[in-house]
């Protein structure tokens, strides 16, 4: 009987080791280029031979942004004729490992990642691309397509709107709040950009520059909830939508909440957006239309498994939205496909770079791209 109990430990021991077929794996490219603009009229390539005709989503967790961007890319797939697939981590990294080994076994044909940890996700996606899989990534690398911002034009957009604010509504003194993703090293940029508009003035006081432990409502709230206890009375609170929002809910829970506060945030939610039309604390998002350049990775996905030549980077431009254009905007994300089908539209939200297609997928970008 210990034999047989060692022979069945042994074994599930293997199959826990070998989770996912061994193949040589591409290692991309790994030193900054800089990429030239995306030419659609580029000739395309082979198609990827075996693959699923479907579209999987690793989702990091449910805040309004991811969700977003499962609209678009359900959309995009929709569209095209593909399958698609949500599998939502809930901020559980070895869950997403589990997720994407799932994928690479199913020999899935597309797969779009927001990475909860990027260097234990990497070697997962080197082998889903060196099969032929489309892997589009939301800003960490290795992508077949990185999409990111422009870090630091994003923070300065929100930057120098709550100096603007500061120095028009408050007599240029403030106590402010910085909700970081600094451990993020490729969201850092835009953090430094909001120091960088703050430091003009000199009533600014910082007086906490802090990422909260989950980058969701939940944890704006608790890190506010710490903030609050030292500094009860906080007049600027900057940072993504979804942590500034739980920011809002632990101030208005402590009975701080002041018509002249200014919180400002990045991402475009749907909850900011209804706060920011209440004209009440909420003053401004800085918009990164998930459900738009979703659904451009999506037709990217159907694009690369049609053989043709597809960018390998895109920015999502920034926009500071106001009550002039927000009707437009909320329009624009209920229909991501017609932004995406006009041209004009489409170049409002979004900036492609490269080309690369199946044949030349060991040409995929495997370090920090940004265009700036």
């Amino acid at each position: 009987m210990k034999a047989i109990a060692r022979f069945i430990a042994a074994l599930f021991l293997i199959t826990q080791t070998i989770a996912v077929p061994s193949q040589e794996l591409m290692e991309g490219l790994t030193e900054p280029i800089k990429l030239p603009p995306y030419d659609p009229k580029a000739h395309g390539c082979s198609r990827p031979a075996g693959l699923l005709k479907e579209l999987a989503f690793l989702q990091d967790n449910e805040r309004d942004f991811m969700q977003g961007v499962k609209f678009g890319l359900s959309e995009a797939a929709k569209d095209r004729g593909l399958s698609f697939r949500q599998l939502l981590a809930s901020n559980d990294n070895e869950t997403m490992l589990q997720q994407a080994r799932s994928l690479i076994t199913d020999k899935i044909g597309a797969v779009v990642v927001a990475p909860i940890d990027p260097s234990a996700t990497s070697p997962l996606l080197k082998q889903m691309i060196s099969q032929g899989t489309y892997v589009g990534a939301v800003v960490p690398p290795p992508a077949v397509t990185i999409l990111n911002a422009p870090q630091f034009l994003t923070g300065k957009v929100l930057g120098d709107a709550a100096a603007n604010y500061i120095e028009t509504h408050l007599n240029g003194k403030a106590d402010v709040v910085i909700l970081t993703h600094d451990s993020l090293q490729f969201l850092a940029p835009r953090f430094a950009a909001m120091r960088d508009s703050l430091d003009r003035l000199p009533g600014v006081t910082i007086i906490a520059d802090i990422s909260p432990t989950t980058v969701d409502r939940n944890g704006g709230a608790a890190t506010m909830n710490t903030i609050l206890l030292a500094n009860p009375n906080v007049d600027v609170v900057l940072g993504a939508d979804a942590v500034v929002l739980g920011a809002l809910d632990a101030v208005r829970a402590a009975g701080k909440e002041r018509p002249d506060q200014f919180f400002g945030g990045i991402d475009g939610e749907p909850d900011a957006v209804i706060e920011i039309k209440k004209n009440g604390s909420y003053k401004t998002s800085v918009s990164l239309a998930s459900p738009v350049f979703a659904y451009a990775m999506g037709s990217f996905a159907a694009d690369w498994m049609e053989g043709k030549s597809i960018p390998q980077a895109m920015d999502i431009l920034p926009m500071a939205l106001s009550a002039n254009n927000i009707q437009r905007y909320e329009a624009d994300l209920a229909m991501p496909g017609s932004v995406y089908a006009d041209a004009e539209r489409r170049n409002t939200y979004l900036r492609m770079y490269g080309n690369i297609c199946f044949d030349t997928r060991e040409k995929y970008l495997n370090f920090s791209w940004s265009s700036e």
